[in-house]
């Protein structure tokens, strides 16, 4: 789970009164159950205040601090608007409870996420940090300008799996300027929609998905070059920025990014594994082979990476293949890049031993090496986990 931010310490915080003179029954009346701790009938006689003399600039400060004790910091927020525009008499309070709110909102915010961290039921886990939620809401409405209620919003939403939800507040980091990973997360975001519409377009076939995957690939780029140009070295924004030109099929530009980022980071197994990918996407299969090898040895757990690592060999022995049976050559060369293949389907399956696509793809190699009795043996292994 993702870890969120220290307790805030809270300020001490006290309402205090006006004189009673000159005030009507009602906000009298008022004052006193805010004394006596009686919100709820202190409550009743604001409301009554303020609809017979909506321009009562004190009523509606006292009716905001009420919401606030409760809570209902939309209403508190409200009520403190509709003061300061009658009268700035109110204004250093309203800004004080303001923070204070803002403070305590976020510390309940983060004593409900403590709690999901540390409870072991998934129901439960989900109520802590739906509550988290709506604390840290809270705390964006007192100071919409401060980063950190929306930086944890999104570690909330992305440990509820709900990435979408996330997507406005990353939005208004964007549009404050910070952090660095707010860039990068939001341009994952659209280039992982993306990708889905894509998805659904092969089966679709309906132009409508392929436009809007392409313009979220747009939207990608757009906020991760904004990302670039703030923080020019984060490898996050680097790494989606290059996804994003690669997948809005600007094969150029990516191999030219990720060229650079290799060249600049040669101990980065991320830069080398997407290098990897977009050479082998050129059909440079030498130099795809080269990255990936790399990428394998840096992480020799990272499937994706094994697995790119078959592909290549296995691309580049079809098109050496091909090219073979073109010319009407006896060459069988291909056949030493499907052997270089099997021990990284190999070990790929050690792994995943279930992933059918990968025993399918073992069957083929084996096929095409001639070896029929291995090739049938994965084949079956893919029937099995199909």
């Amino acid at each position: 789970m993702k870890k969120i931010l220290i307790v805030i310490s809270i300020l001490t915080m006290a309402l205090g009164f006006s004189a009673f003179d000159c005030s009507s029954a009602e906000l009298t009346g008022a004052k006193m159950y805010i004394a006596q701790k009686h919100y709820d009938k202190a409550k009743e006689s604001l409301l009554k205040e303020v609809a017979k003399n909506p321009t009562n600039d004190e009523a509606w400060y006292y009716l905001g601090y009420l919401y606030g004790e409760e809570d209902s910091i939309h209403a508190m927020m409200n009520a403190y608007d509709k003061s300061l525009a009658i009268s700035k008499k109110f204004e250093k309070d309203i800004n004080d409870y303001k923070k204070y709110t803002w403070q305590t909102s976020f510390n309940k915010g983060v004593s409900s996420f403590n709690a999901a961290v540390k409870t072991t039921k998934p129901d439960s886990m989900k109520i802590h940090l739906e509550t988290a939620a709506v604390f840290f809401k809270n705390s964006t409405l007192c100071e919409p300008d401060s980063t950190i209620g929306y930086e944890n919003l999104v570690s909330v939403y992305f440990n509820l799996n709900k990435a979408e939800e996330a997507k406005p507040f990353l939005e208004k980091l964007v549009s404050l300027g910070k952090p660095a990973s707010a860039f990068a997360q939001l341009g994952q975001l659209y280039n992982l929609h993306g990708t889905e519409l894509l998805e659904t377009f092969r089966t679709s076939k309906n132009v409508e998905d392929s436009t809007k995957a392409m313009d979220n690939f747009s939207k990608a780029i757009d906020v991760l070059k904004k990302g670039e140009s703030k923080f020019p070295t984060d490898t996050d924004i680097l790494m989606q920025l290059g996804n994003a030109y690669y997948s809005k099929g600007e094969l150029d530009v990516a191999l030219t990014r990720f060229k650079g980022l290799v060249e600049k980071n040669p101990g980065n197994k991320d830069f080398r594994y997407a290098y990897g990918v977009v050479l082998m996407k050129g059909k440079n299969y030498p130099d795809a082979v080269t990255q990936l090898e790399e990428a394998v040895k840096m992480d020799d757990k990272n499937t994706d990476a094994i697995y790119n690592l078959a592909a290549a060999y296995i691309n580049w022995g079809n098109l050496l293949r091909d090219a073979a049976i073109k010319a009407e050559s006896d060459d069988k060369s291909y056949q030493d890049k499907f052997k270089a293949a099997v021990p990284y389907l190999e070990k790929y399956l050690e792994i995943k031993p279930s992933d059918a696509r990968v025993w399918y793809s073992l069957g083929q190699v084996y096929a095409n090496m001639g070896e029929k009795d291995k090739a049938e043996s994965a084949f079956k292994k893919a029937e099995q986990y199909k």
